[in-house]
């Protein structure tokens, strides 16, 4: 029969009596509890576990109300106090229990006499203490008399209401002012231009001539923060402007930490605007997790974004997507759009092209040709060797390796250039990895072999150094660009 009278206790329609309670307790304990570890942070110059002060504070009030306990939590009260009194270790915390419960075992008939007027003396400087009268500050701007409001709707829930209250207001308040932030700060974190930044590509003269002036029809957006229904607009407007002119817009989401239906969307818009005058809006380095765990690309396949019959490209590099709008434009041009198929001689590279027959002669002689394939490795970083290598056909790809396996793309050499010529000017061991990025023909010319033949032929040393020293010239003020237009961006 008790068993009976206990059940009909915990019915269904009664349960939410129990949930409810239950719920927000926890959660107004568990925001007591945190708001004292970030004080006590402050104060101490620690930092605290969000997680296991939880997982012990849940433990301990499971315990107590087996126990026939109430629950409890972190309380500032009693926290400011035990610092103020000396209180440096956790340590000091339990020796405070156990001095209050001592206490009120040993004690109790004595503490009974203490006068309330004396308690509320204690109380009233406990609160005293507790008041934080550097939030006052936040008065004398304009910009901060927002946060002061927070605070001060805060205390005036707590007062006038209950501490539930207060936690809920100060949560919503809280929310309301990151949405605000949110949609002040701009998503857009650079803008270039595509004669402003280039890809790693190296280029010949004529190819950077053609970049230089038809790159403006090309605009890249670093993108960071979130994309949602706060910052989608304020995006377009930026973004607006270019459309009508830019062919290819190069969206590169790096930075960005999470994407909704509402961003998608607009991105809809931006293709369907590009795409009236047969533009391209790329993608580069879609994160392959967000914050929130969600693959971009997975998403963007979900919602639609993504289709064969869209004017959309991913990349999975801003340097790869530079890389092939760099070629759509060239390829623009008639003479730029000559198949890759015909390997140079010795007299039509750059370096070489102004030398006479004898030395062009002398130089073929002490030039070795190698082939090599798709992904071939040509030399590796830390390898002795002094050989310049010029690129007939093809192209390589100069990558630098990281810890962890990791990798960083350096530069791209293409046909009628050429590399190696650090370890070739001053002898010491290569500094990256050089692989081949497609079926690439070589010279290749050691620095021992050079110095034997330019003697033999007054003004070959000199020209040749020369003009390797134009060429990285070149390298550098193009570096320089691009530095410029990162830095005013």
């Amino acid at each position: 029969a008790s068993f009976g009278a206990v059940g009909s206790l915990f019915s269904i329609d009664s349960i939410h009596l129990i949930l409810m309670p239950a719920a927000t307790l926890a959660v107004l304990l568990a925001i007591d509890t945190l708001k004292t570890c970030v004080i006590v942070d402050a104060l101490t110059r620690s930092r605290h576990n969000s997680n296991q002060e939880l997982m012990g504070q849940g433990i301990g009030n499971l315990s107590s109300a087996l126990l026939g306990g109430l629950p409890g939590a972190g309380t500032m009260g009693a926290t400011l106090m035990n610092l103020s009194s000396g209180g440096k270790t956790k340590l000091s915390s339990i020796f405070s229990g156990i001095s209050a419960l001592a206490a009120f075992l040993l004690l109790a008939r004595f503490v009974a006499w203490v006068p309330l007027s004396s308690l509320a003396g204690i109380l009233i400087i406990v609160a005293f203490r507790m008041i934080d009268w550097k939030s006052l500050r936040l008065l004398r701007q304009k910009s901060t008399a927002v946060d002061f409001a927070v605070v001060l709707a805060v205390v005036v829930s707590a007062v006038g209401i209950n501490l539930i209250a207060a936690s809920g207001v100060g949560v919503a308040l809280a929310i309301l002012l990151f949405l605000r932030e949110q949609i002040r700060t701009s998503v857009v974190r650079r803008k270039a231009f595509g004669n402003q930044v280039f890809s790693k590509k190296q280029r010949l003269p004529e190819e950077i001539a053609v970049l230089e002036s038809k790159g403006n029809q090309s605009v890249i957006f670093e993108l960071h923060g979130s994309l949602f229904f706060g910052t989608t607009d304020q995006l377009f407007t930026e973004l607006e402007p270019h459309l009508a002119q830019a062919k290819y817009v190069i969206l590169d989401l790096r930075k960005v930490q999470s994407v909704d239906f509402t961003a998608t969307h607009m991105l809809e818009q931006i293709e369907a605007q590009i795409a009236e005058h047969q533009g391209c809006l790329i993608f580069s380095n879609l994160p392959a997790a967000v914050p929130s765990g969600r693959n971009l690309q997975s998403y963007f396949d979900e919602v639609g974004l993504v289709q064969p019959k869209r004017s959309i490209k991913l990349f999975a590099s801003l340097d790869d997507a530079l890389e092939w709008t760099e070629d759509q434009l060239l390829a623009t041009e008639s003479a730029l759009s000559k198949e890759d198929r015909v390997a140079l001689n010795l007299a039509e590279l750059s370096l070489f092209s102004k030398l006479n027959a004898e030395a062009l002669a002398a130089l073929r002689a002490c030039t070795v040709e190698r082939t090599y394939q798709p992904g071939q490795k040509i030399f590796s970083q830390g390898e002795q060797g002094d050989e310049l290598f010029l690129v007939r056909r093809g192209s390589i790809k100069i990558i630098l390796p990281l810890e962890g396996g990791k990798t960083h793309h350096l530069v791209t050499i293409s046909k009628g250039d050429f590399f190696g010529d650090m370890a070739f000017l001053d002898r010491h061991v290569r500094s990256a990895d050089a692989i081949a990025s497609s079926s690439t023909e070589l010279y290749v010319l050691s620095r021992a072999a050079f110095d034997q033949t330019a003697p033999q032929h007054p003004g070959m040393g000199r020209m040749v150094f020369s003009r390797m020293a134009r060429v990285l010239a070149v390298r550098l003020r193009q570096t320089d660009i691009e530095l410029r237009a990162l830095e005013e961006a």
